[in-house]
Protein backbone atom coordinates (compact mmCIF):
# COMPACT_ATOMS: atom_id res chain seq x y z
CA UNK A 1 0.00 0.00 0.00
CA UNK A 2 1.47 3.59 -0.99
CA UNK A 3 1.41 6.12 1.48
CA UNK A 4 -0.45 9.45 -0.06
CA UNK A 5 1.77 11.98 -1.37
CA UNK A 6 3.60 14.66 0.37
CA UNK A 7 1.98 18.10 -0.43
CA UNK A 8 4.49 21.11 -1.61
CA UNK A 9 3.92 22.93 1.60
CA UNK A 10 4.76 19.93 3.62
CA UNK A 11 8.33 19.12 1.86
CA UNK A 12 9.29 22.93 2.45
CA UNK A 13 8.78 22.79 5.83
CA UNK A 14 11.34 19.74 6.58
CA UNK A 15 14.80 19.86 8.30
CA UNK A 16 18.71 19.48 7.00
CA UNK A 17 18.19 15.74 6.11
CA UNK A 18 15.29 13.81 5.63
CA UNK A 19 14.64 10.08 6.21
CA UNK A 20 14.41 7.76 3.08
CA UNK A 21 10.88 6.58 4.58
CA UNK A 22 8.39 8.19 4.68
CA UNK A 23 9.72 12.12 3.69
CA UNK A 24 11.68 11.13 0.86
CA UNK A 25 9.38 8.22 -0.76
CA UNK A 26 6.38 9.88 -0.44
CA UNK A 27 7.69 12.68 -2.09
CA UNK A 28 8.84 11.42 -5.40
CA UNK A 29 5.03 9.12 -4.80
CA UNK A 30 6.58 5.52 -4.18
CA UNK A 31 6.11 2.94 -1.94
CA UNK A 32 8.06 1.82 0.97
CA UNK A 33 9.42 -1.01 -0.54
CA UNK A 34 10.61 0.98 -3.47
CA UNK A 35 11.84 3.46 -2.28
CA UNK A 36 14.61 1.20 -0.43
CA UNK A 37 15.11 -1.30 -2.68
CA UNK A 38 15.89 1.87 -5.54
CA UNK A 39 18.43 3.28 -2.87
CA UNK A 40 20.05 -0.09 -2.65
CA UNK A 41 20.78 -0.31 -6.04
CA UNK A 42 21.84 3.17 -5.97
CA UNK A 43 18.88 3.98 -8.76
CA UNK A 44 17.13 7.12 -6.44
CA UNK A 45 17.60 10.37 -8.40
CA UNK A 46 19.12 11.63 -4.94
CA UNK A 47 21.85 10.76 -3.14
CA UNK A 48 21.79 8.70 -0.47
CA UNK A 49 23.49 9.20 3.01
CA UNK A 50 23.92 6.54 5.37
CA UNK A 51 23.85 7.80 9.34
CA UNK A 52 24.19 4.40 11.13
CA UNK A 53 21.61 2.18 10.27
CA UNK A 54 19.35 4.86 8.96
CA UNK A 55 19.66 6.58 5.84
CA UNK A 56 18.91 9.96 4.63
CA UNK A 57 19.02 12.41 2.14
CA UNK A 58 19.42 16.06 1.98
CA UNK A 59 16.83 18.21 1.71
CA UNK A 60 17.82 20.65 -0.55
CA UNK A 61 18.89 17.58 -2.86
CA UNK A 62 15.29 16.82 -2.66
CA UNK A 63 13.67 20.43 -3.71
CA UNK A 64 16.44 20.76 -6.77
CA UNK A 65 14.97 17.67 -8.23
CA UNK A 66 11.58 18.35 -7.72
CA UNK A 67 12.33 21.91 -8.61
CA UNK A 68 11.22 24.12 -5.51
CA UNK A 69 14.27 25.95 -5.86
CA UNK A 70 15.27 29.48 -6.75
CA UNK A 71 16.85 29.41 -10.17
CA UNK A 72 19.62 30.46 -11.38
CA UNK A 73 17.76 34.60 -12.27
CA UNK A 74 17.36 34.81 -9.02
CA UNK A 75 13.55 34.26 -9.30
CA UNK A 76 11.64 31.83 -7.04
CA UNK A 77 9.48 29.43 -8.44
CA UNK A 78 5.91 30.41 -7.61
CA UNK A 79 3.37 27.74 -6.14
CA UNK A 80 -0.29 28.28 -5.95
CA UNK A 81 -2.48 26.27 -3.11
CA UNK A 82 -5.17 24.67 -5.13
CA UNK A 83 -3.33 24.76 -8.85
CA UNK A 84 -3.55 21.87 -10.84
CA UNK A 85 -0.40 19.40 -10.83
CA UNK A 86 -2.27 18.15 -14.24
CA UNK A 87 -3.10 14.75 -12.22
CA UNK A 88 -6.06 15.74 -10.33
CA UNK A 89 -4.83 14.33 -6.90
CA UNK A 90 -4.56 18.02 -5.44
CA UNK A 91 -2.07 21.34 -5.43
CA UNK A 92 0.67 21.29 -7.91
CA UNK A 93 3.61 23.29 -8.67
CA UNK A 94 3.69 26.46 -11.23
CA UNK A 95 6.87 27.48 -12.78
CA UNK A 96 7.36 31.60 -12.61
CA UNK A 97 6.93 33.80 -15.33
CA UNK A 98 9.42 33.52 -18.09
CA UNK A 99 12.42 36.34 -18.13
CA UNK A 100 13.15 38.12 -21.76
CA UNK A 101 16.64 38.12 -21.77
CA UNK A 102 18.57 40.95 -24.66
CA UNK A 103 19.70 38.66 -27.39
CA UNK A 104 23.25 39.88 -28.41
CA UNK A 105 22.77 41.23 -32.52
CA UNK A 106 26.01 41.78 -34.48
CA UNK A 107 26.95 44.97 -35.61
Amino acid sequence: MTAPALSIAEILDQPAVVPLWPTVGRALGLAESTTYQLAAQGRLPIEVIPLGRRRVARTIDLHRFLGLVPQENGTAPTYQAGASAGNDEGPGYQPGPPVEQAIPTAK
